[in-house]
């Protein structure tokens, strides 16, 4: 240790010694010089000899640095040094300074103790050796030796380990540097200068992020240990050999040093021994920084200051680096002279220099550099006011490192950096970008800072985010995407951009293409999470890969909270569309205000109230000033509230009168109208009153309103060019004389104001709307003018904007969701698609084309991401437009553009078909036309077919394709072909082939709903294909192909995909040429033969789906050729594939259906083999797999029955159709137990519904519908199935089946035709009624319950109808139900019986009959009609013994005469229609007598009662056996009450009949009318045969044992009746009608007698007067005779004769 320490003074020695040999040392001026470095000498050697070593032995070598600090100091040797630098000898300073920096760099001399000569308090030894080295540099004039010195030294003393300088030494370093590099002019120097400056700031950052590193990891280790991180490397020893040996070991060691730097700022590992924090103070979490101010020196800074930034760092290496910063920002900042700055004057050379360092500074910062709020602060309002200035450079080398600067700070500070950015963008880039007066170069370096931004989807994605939907920040991703595209298209560069050549003019447009590309690809990046490849191994989302993060994420959020919330991409977007009609609405404020006022408070987003409108008055900027002002001081009541509330808003506390006028008018424009600006300043001066009341200068506000007013006259005066005399200060103090309450005001004030104004006009301040003009230069010189103007003007405006943004924390929004790209791409896709589209039109540049190809390709890939439909066909039919596949365009145009278009085309059909949707269909439009394409690039000459176009004509809606049309095939044919095939044989690459093939065998590949939409466009396309005048079948066999490819899809997915195809199949093999029809069903028929061959499970429907085409096309197309190929096609299916079948089946029997109709004998017995086949073989083995279908085979067999020219057909398909019952009675639990789709059909009525019914109804459709033969035969076996298979059917089921046999009589509702109707009439519906009646009889007990009230309403509505045969047969069927029936009636069975036979009477008595009128015809809807409405079903009856010529009449002898008959078509239809009534009302009344005492009965008492009376006459007596017993009918079952309703009725229709014939007027009239032929009509019959029932039921009732107790009343009713019969007939005066009462009186007169004594003298004294009367008549002789015997019991009966002896 004692050698080492010896060796170091050794060398001082010899420095020393070194100083003293020179010769300017020996001059008397450096005496103190010479005396300091004796004295330092003597001192040393006497250490070197107390140490035991000769002074002259030592080495000129410094020894390696010292161990320890105990043996030897070099601070007290310092003194001739430093007087030996502040000497004027280089060779002097040279020697010292190298001795000082060996002995620094050694760690021999560390200066770390107080200077004891310092004036400063605190400095130390080591800031006087700094400031002793920097003197050393006098100027230009300092010789470079000593300049290399001294940046050696520096640079020595800065990247020491074992020396610390800080703050004011570090500066004064620096800056000697940075003065050496400017004074210089060896550029070896300034490069060495350069040098130094550069790894004097990285150690100076790098040393703060080491220490801050190691402090964290010095806090979170246990032991609370650090490691060191490696020292820097040495600087070189000797002197340099030649300039490049000074150069090259700094910049090596430059390059090294900056290497470590980097390191060490991204290992978060690393470490450094901790350094104790000065003043022990920790960093400032306060929301405010405050700004920081340049601190010169150390000697000359601040001690409040200093204090303040010292709490603000955790360490003083944060604050060396943030002064050195600042330093260099301020630097930055300096202006330039006026004019072209010179490229080697000191000005221009410290801006770049400064711009560089700060540049390097900020590429690659640390954690320190980014996060601490002093640099942030630094950056806020230093750096970016310097780059506000810089940026508006008209200097290439000072804009483009201004360009590079806010590169890196858009990479690392954005987040702290929101406003900053907004200015940067809208002031000055795209300013740059929009004004054609600059420069290409500036543009050029514009337009590349641009490329590399939106080369970044991070910044691409947060600009869109945190500047256009922020209502208070410019839209700056539209504006620049709408300037780029502009510039693509060569708008902005055109003829108006003066300077700018073709290359230049190419470069820059190729330029702004890449940036718009670069954003697309961008959007593309950020979404592809959302994107499916639809080659990969499988559509569905499980093959993406995992987002980083989930897609609900919230977006990250820096900084304080503002307008802008951490929401999702829906509320941004929300937020986007408010903005834009926010923007809408101060667009329209600046051209009407009241409108736009309007406008956003009827959108919800301004209040109408004063206060509102005053503050967004307040804080938008965007409003046009003048406007504003205009609008302030309008006089209208509500603009005054608005500019009250607005001033009242502003605040002049504590301001002077001035500065609150600036204040004021900062936010508007004044008027130019007197009276607006009068208001405006009244309440100005009032408000600053009310602000400052304890101001002593205004006695009142009218002072300060005069005192306003005058200022703005005093502006105006000094600085309007238009002024020429300007006012002078004591012209202002005069003229405002006697303002303040009739005094002056203070000279000095009024002066003060008017110097104030002088030198600082009144302007507005500059808002974020402020653009430089875009005026029009009309020569070079008056470009670069002009530019250099709007340079300032930015430069300017810049500048205020960011001064005023330094102090504004705004949240910065990080974005994280994908969805936020739909929103952007919705707003720029239309700009994006001008530049492209305008890019393929105009040019040929290959560049170009591939540029706008590669934009378009990720335009579509976006908007399909983002299911973007209308943006997505946009652009999908803008690339198809520039195929000229489908353009209206020669194919001889066609360029290499034009094929690498057709190539992209087919790339985005391939990777995006999972997201076309639509827009297939402009893809599969050009590929069909890129075959034919193909096909004439082959040498395939297309032959025009004009007779066949003029056969069909062109589809209406078809898409035509135009890009053959314009080729002329005729006379120079063959070259024009050549030149043909030439342009497209670039189509017919092995390439483009393979491409499009693999479009078709991808399908299977593509998704459920996207597989969907490419067959829909391809079955599009395939219709414009075949409705052409020359049809192509190229995508009909593509569409057969992809079925192929595709069939092993899932189920429902092919369900969709077949409903197309379906559709399509219908229409191509309905086609009127038949090749494409055939070719359409052998496609479907292979298609269908694999498709069966997969099987079906129970219960699906697909086999029916996929073969639906053969029945459509069965049904539309008439050719037989294609009929028959279908049928057997399907014949075919059914042989071979019958084990498949099950869903299909339905539409196999529906193709039958449609050939069972049919007149062509081939198809028909084709098909109705293969039905008989299906029936006789399938149905017996395997009926469970065509159950579902066994409807549709009823069905089938019933049309095959009803095929008119096939007879044998018809009776064998009746015959299939018997086998299909017996199937159905055999196998019933088939039908249960299937499931059927409707779930609400129970299980037990399954094998009705879906057997029995089908039947029953196809059986009675053939009964309606085919001859005589064979609906007999169909209505024998419906019935015979009915009785055998009867017992089996359910309740329920009855009423089904009874609807179906009322459809029978369907015919009945046929207009008439009276040969048809007759015979159907007398065969089928006798055959039918009679079968109806025996299946009631026979299933009685079933169906009495639920169907004689249905069966009864039906007869009513036969009754009632207006067609005789029905009408008959509806009473004939009423009297054979209720005979047959009638002993298994319950009561209210009979009560329901007699009330339906009441109803019948009521509404059919002919009450016109009575009414009638000439010329008022009556209308037979009139009668009143029965309650019970019944089904419109209707039944038919065979024939009665009435007709409607059958109602008796007798014409008087003595009439002869003529009658005029009037037969008008009116009357003839009500005649008819009162005649049926008539035949009803007989009968009725003979259905009545029938059911009472049974059929014939009555007409047998009759003739006995005439033979009694004829063999009294003749005084012969009959036999015993000749009477006749009395058959009981269905009286027994009848009750009392109910036989008296029906002699009601009977009497009712009596009282009708006899009320008729008594009036001989109306018989006259009718009979005149041509009522009943030529006879007078009567009503005879109706008249007797009513009465003789209704008396055969009481005398019925009278004789009735069991009904004794109701005797009495028969009696009375008895008694009555007849009494009103004797009566009746003693009025009658004509002969004929009293022999018409012949039989009925006979009756009467036979039963009274039949009568026991009590009783016939009841009857007899009640009658006798009236019999007495009888008697004067000429009557009948067997009336006589019945009248004496009845005469003659009276005497025996009254006791007026003895009882006659027996």
């Amino acid at each position: 240790m004692q050698k080492t320490g010896t060796s170091k003074e050794m060398f001082i020695i010899k420095a020393l010694e070194k100083i003293l040999q020179e010769r300017e040392t020996k001059k008397p001026h450096h005496s103190q010089l010479r005396k300091a470095c004796q004295d330092a000498l003597d001192e040393a050697k006497k250490q070197c000899q107390a140490n035991g070593e000769p002074a002259g032995d030592g080495s000129s070598v410094l020894p390696l640095p010292k161990q320890d600090s105990t043996g030897f100091r070099a601070d007290k040797y310092l003194l001739p040094f430093e007087l030996a630098c502040q000497s004027k000898s280089a060779k002097i300073i040279v020697t010292a300074l190298d001795c000082l920096q060996k002995l620094i760099a050694y760690g021999h001399l560390t200066g770390d103790v107080p200077d004891l000569t310092a004036t400063t308090a605190g400095q130390r030894q080591i800031d006087r050796i700094v400031q002793t080295i920097c003197g050393c540099f006098t100027g230009a004039h300092t010789d470079e030796e000593v300049q290399l010195q001294i940046l050696k030294a520096i640079l020595t003393v800065l990247t020491s380990q074992h020396v610390e300088v800080h703050e004011g030494t570090v500066l004064q370093a620096v800056r000697t540097c940075y003065n050496i590099y400017l004074a210089s002019k060896n550029l070896v120097y300034q490069t060495t200068a350069k040098a130094t400056l550069t790894q004097v700031v990285n150690v100076l950052f790098m040393r703060m992020e080491s220490q801050a590193a190691g402090q964290a990891a010095a806090d979170g280790a246990p032991d609370g240990q650090a490691e060191s991180p490696p020292a820097p490397a040495e600087a070189p020893v000797g002197p340099p050999a030649g300039p490049e040996a000074v150069v090259r070991p700094l910049l090596d060691e430059l390059v090294d040093s900056v290497v470590r730097a980097e390191a060490a700022a991204t290992e978060t590992t690393a470490s450094v021994s901790s350094e104790p924090r000065e003043n022990g103070s920790e960093r400032s979490s306060g929301p405010n920084t405050p700004k920081l101010n340049r601190r010169h020196s150390q000697g000359s800074e601040d001690a409040s200051e200093n204090d303040m930034m010292t709490a603000k760092f955790s360490h003083i290496l944060q604050k060396d680096a943030f002064l050195v910063f600042r330093s260099l920002c301020k630097l930055s900042m300096k202006p330039l002279p006026d004019g072209t700055p010179d490229p080697k004057s000191h000005e221009l050379r410290s801006k770049v220099l400064s711009l560089e360092l700060l540049l390097s500074i900020l590429q690659s910062p640390g954690p320190v550099f980014t996060t601490n709020d002093m640099f942030i602060t630094a950056i806020k309002q230093y750096l970016c006011v310097a780059l506000s200035k810089n940026g508006a450079s008209s200097v290439p080398e000072v804009f483009q490192l201004s360009l590079a600067i806010f590169l890196a700070l858009l990479a690392n500070f954005k987040q702290h950096l929101k406003k900053q950015i907004e200015v940067f963008f809208k002031g000055i880039f795209l300013n740059l970008l929009e004004t054609p007066s600059s420069s290409f170069e500036h543009k050029w370096m514009v337009i590349q800072v641009l490329t590399r931004i939106c080369a970044d989807a991070q910044s691409v994605v947060d600009i869109y985010v945190n500047y256009d939907c922020d209502f208070a920040a410019a839209n700056i991703f539209e504006r620049l995407v709408t300037d780029l595209s502009k510039m693509a298209q060569g708008r902005q560069i055109g003829q108006e951009q003066l300077g700018v050549t073709l290359t230049q003019e190419r470069s820059i447009r190729l330029k702004a293409l890449e940036c718009l590309v670069g954003l697309l690809k961008c959007m593309v990046e950020w979404s592809r999470e959302l994107y499916v490849n639809p080659h990969s191994q499988t559509n569905l989302d499980t093959d993406r890969e995992a987002p980083d993060e989930p897609a609900s994420t919230s977006l990250t959020t820096y900084g304080s909270q503002s307008s802008l919330p951490s929401s999702t991409p829906q509320q941004y977007e929300s937020l986007k569309h408010k903005k834009e009609i926010w923007e809408q609405g101060i667009d329209m404020f600046n051209r009407k205000p009241k409108r736009g006022l309007a406008f956003l408070q009827e959108q919800g987003l301004l209040e109408a109230t004063p206060d509102s409108v005053a503050a967004f008055f307040h804080d938008d900027h965007r409003l046009d000033r003048a406007v504003l002002g205009d609008y302030l001081g309008d006089p209208d009541q509500h603009n005054r509230e608005v500019m009250y509330a607005y001033v009242d808003r502003l605040d002049f506390n504590d301001r002077d009168f001035v500065a609150a006028l600036r204040l004021f008018l900062d936010g508007f424009r004044l008027p130019g109208e007197a009276q607006k600006i009068d208001r405006l300043m009244e309440k100005f001066a009032s408000r600053y009153c009310e602000c400052n009341p304890n101001q002593n200068i205004f006695a009142s506000a009218d002072t300060a309103y005069v005192l306003a007013y005058s200022i703005i006259m005093l502006t105006t005066d000094l600085h309007s060019a238009q002024v020429k005399h300007k006012m002078t200060k004591d012209q202002y103090i005069k003229m405002n004389r006697g303002i303040n309450d009739s005094k002056d005001l203070p000279e000095d004030y009024l002066s003060q104001i008017y110097d104030e104004i002088a030198g600082n006009e009144i302007k507005m301040k500059v808002t974020a709307s402020a653009k430089p003009g875009k005026q029009v230069a009309q020569s070079e010189k008056q470009r670069r003018l002009l530019f250099n103007l709007e340079m300032e003007q930015m430069s300017h405006a810049a500048k205020s904007l960011m001064e005023a943004a330094s102090h504004v924390q705004a949240e910065f929004t990080c974005a994280t969701h994908v969805e936020h790209v739909r929103p952007m791409f919705k707003l720029a896709w239309a700009p994006f698609l001008a530049a492209f589209s305008t890019g393929l039109q105009d040019c040929d540049d290959p560049l170009v084309d591939e540029l706008c190809l590669d934009g378009i390709r990720c335009a579509i890939r976006i908007a399909c991401i983002f299911q973007m439909k209308l943006e997505r066909d946009a652009y999908v039919q803008a690339l198809a437009r520039f195929t000229l596949l489908t353009a209206n365009a020669a194919i001889t145009e066609m360029k290499a553009k034009n094929i690498d278009t057709i190539k992209t085309l087919i790339s985005v059909a391939q990777t995006d078909g999972n997201y076309l949707g639509s827009s297939w269909l402009d893809i599969l439009r050009c590929i069909s036309q890129l075959e034919l394409a193909q096909l004439i690039g082959t040498g395939v000459r297309p032959q025009h077919q004009h007779q066949h176009q003029q056969a069909r004509g062109r589809a209406p809606d078809g898409h035509r394709f135009h890009f053959l049309e314009s080729i002329d095939f005729t006379g120079t044919a063959e070259r024009r072909m050549a030149s043909v095939v030439e342009s497209m044989g670039e189509t017919n690459s092995q390439s483009v082939v393979v491409a499009v093939d693999r479009i078709f065998t991808g399908s299977i590949r593509l998704d459920g709903d996207a597989v969907v939409d490419f067959v829909d466009a391809l079955c599009h396309v395939s219709r414009d294909e075949l409705a052409q005048a020359q049809p192509r079948m190229f995508s009909l066999t593509k569409l057969v192909e992809i079925s192929y490819y595709n069939m092993g899809r899932i189920r429902l997915q092919w369900s969709r995909i077949w409903k197309k195809l379906g559709e399509h199949f219908n229409r191509v093999g309905c086609n009127p040429m038949e090749e494409i029809s055939f070719f359409a069903v052998d496609s479907l028929r292979q298609l269908s033969m694999k498709f069966i061959e997969k099987g079906e499970l129970a219960n699906f429907r697909f086999q029916k789906d996929f073969l639906r085409p053969f029945e459509y096309i069965m049904k539309s197309n008439r050719s037989p050729t294609i009929q028959d190929m279908v049928v057997r096609c399907v014949a075919q299916m059914v042989n071979s594939q019958a084990r498949n079948i099950r869903s299909g089946w339905n539409n196999i029997f529906s193709v039958f259906h449609l050939a069972a109709s049919g007149h062509d004998e081939n198809v028909v017995e084709l098909s109705f083999q293969t039905t008989g086949s299906i029936i006789s073989t399938v149905f017996e083995n395997h009926l469970a797999i065509v159950i579902d279908s066994f409807q549709d085979s009823i069905k089938c067999l019933s049309e095959f029955a009803c095929n008119a020219q096939f007879p044998d057909t018809s009776m064998e398909a009746i015959r299939l159709i018997r086998s299909c019952a017996r199937y159905v009675a055999d196998s019933p639990h088939l039908f249960r137990d299937h499931n059927i789709e409707d779930k609400t059909i129970p299980e037990e009525d399954r094998v009705w519904v879906r057997a029995w019914f089908p039947i029953m109804f196809e059986l009675s459709c053939i009964v309606n519908r085919c001859k005589l033969d064979v609906r007999t035969r169909a209505l024998t076996v419906m019935f015979e199935i009915i009785k055998t298979y009867g017992m089996t059917y359910r309740q329920h089921w009855w009423k089904d089946l009874f609807q179906i046999l009322f459809r029978i009589f369907d015919n009945m509702k046929l207009p008439e035709q009276q040969s048809e109707k007759a015979e159907w009439m007398t065969t089928t519906c006798n055959h039918a009624l009679y079968a109806i009646i025996d299946v009631f009889t026979q299933y009685h007990d079933t169906l009495q319950p639920i169907l004689l009230e249905p069966l009864y309403s039906q007869l009513h509505w036969c009754v009632r109808q207006d067609n005789e045969q029905l009408a008959r047969s509806g009473t004939n069927c009423l009297e054979n139900l209720v005979i047959s029936n009638g002993v298994k009636f319950r009561p209210e069975t009979w009560d329901q019986t007699c009330a339906c036979m009441l109803d019948i009477f009521n509404s059919t008595i002919p009450h016109q009959l009575l009414t009638w009128r000439p010329g008022k015809p009556g209308d037979a809807a009139a009668e009143p009609k029965s309650p019970l409405e019944p089904p419109a079903e209707i039944m038919s009856r065979a024939d009665s013994m009435h007709s409607i010529n059958s109602i008796g009449s007798y014409s008087n002898d003595d009439k002869n005469r003529k009658i005029m008959k009037m037969k008008v078509h009116q009357d003839h239809d009500l005649f008819a229609s009162l005649l049926i009534r008539c035949v009803v009302q007989l009968e009725l009344i003979q259905t009545i007598d029938n059911i009472v005492f049974f059929p014939t009965t009555s007409r047998k008492e009759d003739a006995e009662n005439l033979a009694l009376a004829q063999a009294e006459a003749l005084r012969q007596r009959l036999s015993d056996d000749a009477q006749q017993r009395e058959d009981q009918g269905m009286y027994p079952y009848l009750s009392a009450g109910q036989l008296f309703q029906l002699i009601d009725c009977l009497m009712q229709s009596h009282r009708f009949a006899k009320r008729f014939n008594a009036d001989h007027d109306q018989r006259n009239l009718l009979w005149r009318a041509g009522f009943k032929g030529n006879a007078k009509p009567n009503l005879l019959k109706q008249e007797t045969q009513s009465l003789a029932c209704a008396l055969r039921i009481l005398f019925r009732l009278y004789a009735d044992e069991q009904r004794r107790p109701g005797w009495p009343q028969v009696e009375q009713r008895l008694i009555a009746t007849c009494r009103e019969a004797l009566e009746y007939y003693l009025s009658l005066q004509s002969e004929a009608h009293r022999d018409a009462w012949v039989a009925l009186l006979l009756l009467f007169l036979t039963r009274v007698q039949k009568m026991d004594d009590e009783r016939f003298r009841a009857h007899a004294s009640n009658y006798y007067p009236l019999l007495c009367e009888v008697m004067c008549f000429d009557l009948k002789p067997e009336l006589r005779a019945v009248l004496r015997k009845f005469f003659l019991r009276i005497g025996p009966v009254f006791g007026i004769t003895p009882p006659a002896t027996t």
